[in-house]
């Protein structure tokens, strides 16, 4: 008789290999998530403080990893967030905005705001006409942003070139820094405009470059006042204050706060990251940037995102990742409510599992029950042939049978649990099956008598 082909042995391993897949995906899910990082403009700011958060990331061991990749402009590392080839990317929405970026963080707000000697007669943008308006960095963002501004107020920006400068015109002259005093002196320049964080050392450097081309020492600082307005032509530019008092003086400069438009640099993310990685990317970012600090005074500037309720953040016109407003309003999910779906779903399956389990169980338990049953039928049934039987030849065939039999129903009864019950009726079979062979084989008379059943004696 064949042996049932599942055994323990089995059931050992499956159990052995779901343990293996829970625990495979436990270290899954608690493994660090890593993103790469697209980072520009070369040489600027971002790229060096994204790096540093980068290190800072792994030194700390945070479930977040971030893998750099160089960009030279702001453009290029736009695009790349577009196609999908980096999940974070420093973009500067006026510049390029990818459709699928949503804001994380401020990395800095620039200004654009305007400085000249006292004595030059230049106090607002419209006094800009027929003058030479000096740029200290020639990047063409910065360049298109003055442009909007002097063509707001119905001026024309032209490049530098020799000649007067025509009459509604205002022409813009490249300038290194260290000759920015000479150009003044020699009347090449008559303003500076900057497109700069104004909290930087670089800005107060070339304010007090300005300062010194004065004879008193005073100079006008002044920004787009129709700021708004501008901001309904081009809805990429943000606004900006510059808060009286900022770059110190006796008077104080400026000596009002002074309203302008700017551009950001932005930490955005793809839209169809995840909330939680988002809200630990936005999470970790602040709460490294303190340290960050000590060697990069530019993670100072990093701030969040200003918006009024939710609703705005999420359809501004820089909208805000969901995940970094959960950071900023302090609804973070919760390790539940992140893998709820999950967690519902291994529920689900694993009481599916269980149950099936259990059924197999049942049946496997039924099968062996059925199995040694079988056995004792058929003792049963040899107990009778060896009553009937007058063929002594037969008899010995039987007794092997009966031998077989047993056998097999002490591998079951040792193999695996089987019912007390059922065991000792097979037990009992056995003897009473080896006992009426060995009686016929003595030459007694086993034949029942009238009115008892097959199988069973006659009660004298």
């Amino acid at each position: 008789m064949p042996r049932m082909p599942i055994s323990r042995e089995l059931v050992f391993l499956v159990v052995a290999v779901l343990l293996s897949l829970a625990a495979g995906t436990a270290f899954y899910w608690s493994r660090a998530s890593t993103l790469t990082i697209a980072v520009a403009p070369s040489g600027g700011t971002e790229p060096a403080l994204l790096r540093a958060y980068a290190e800072a990331l792994a030194a700390r061991d945070k479930g977040v990893r971030l893998k750099v990749l160089p960009f030279d402009g702001v453009r290029e590392s736009a695009e790349s967030l577009r196609k999908g080839e980096a999940d974070l990317a420093v973009v500067r929405p006026d510049v390029s905005l990818p459709p699928n970026g949503l804001t994380l963080a401020v990395l800095r707000e620039q200004a654009l705001i305007v400085v000249a000697p006292e004595g030059s007669g230049i106090r607002a943008f419209p006094d800009l006409a027929r003058r030479r308006l000096g740029i200290i960095a020639a990047r063409n963002a910065d360049r298109t942003l003055i442009g909007d501004a002097v063509e707001h107020y119905g001026l024309q920006l032209r490049e530098s070139g020799p000649g007067p400068v025509p009459a509604g015109a205002v022409t813009l002259v490249p300038v290194e820094e260290d000759d920015l005093a000479k150009a003044l002196a020699e009347k090449r320049i008559e303003a500076v405009a900057l497109v700069t964080t104004p909290t930087t050392p670089s800005a107060r450097r070339i304010i007090g470059l300005v300062q010194g081309a004065s004879r008193t020492r005073r100079v006008a600082l002044f920004g787009v006042s129709e700021g708004p307005a501008l901001i309904e032509r081009f809805p990429r530019l943000q606004a900006v204050t510059v808060p009286a008092g900022l770059f110190g003086g006796k008077p104080k400069l400026p000596e009002e706060d002074v309203a302008t438009v700017g551009a950001s640099y932005r930490l955005m993310a793809r839209a169809n990251l995840s909330r939680s990685i988002a809200a630990e990317v936005t999470q970790y970012l602040f709460e490294t940037r303190t340290a960050l600090a000590d060697a990069l005074p530019a993670a100072n500037a990093i701030h969040a995102p200003a918006y009024d309720v939710t609703a705005a953040a999420t359809s501004a016109r820089l909208p805000i990742h969901p995940g970094a407003i959960d950071y900023y309003e302090r609804e973070q999910e919760s390790f539940i409510e992140r893998y709820e779906t999950w967690i519902y779903l291994v529920a689900f399956l694993g009481g599916g599992v269980g149950s099936g389990l259990a059924w197999l169980r049942q049946r496997l338990s039924r099968l062996r029950r059925e199995r040694v049953e079988v056995a004792t039928e058929r003792l049963l049934e040899i107990q009778a042939e060896a009553r009937r039987s007058g063929d002594a030849s037969r008899l010995p065939a039987l007794a092997g049978e009966i031998d077989d039999l047993a056998a097999e129903i002490v591998r079951h009864a040792v193999d695996r649990p089987t019912e007390p019950r059922t065991i000792s009726a097979a037990a009992m079979a056995v003897d009473a099956a080896r006992s009426t062979v060995r009686r016929a084989a003595e030459g007694e008379t086993l034949r029942p008598k009238p009115g008892t059943k097959p199988g069973l004696r006659a009660v004298e």
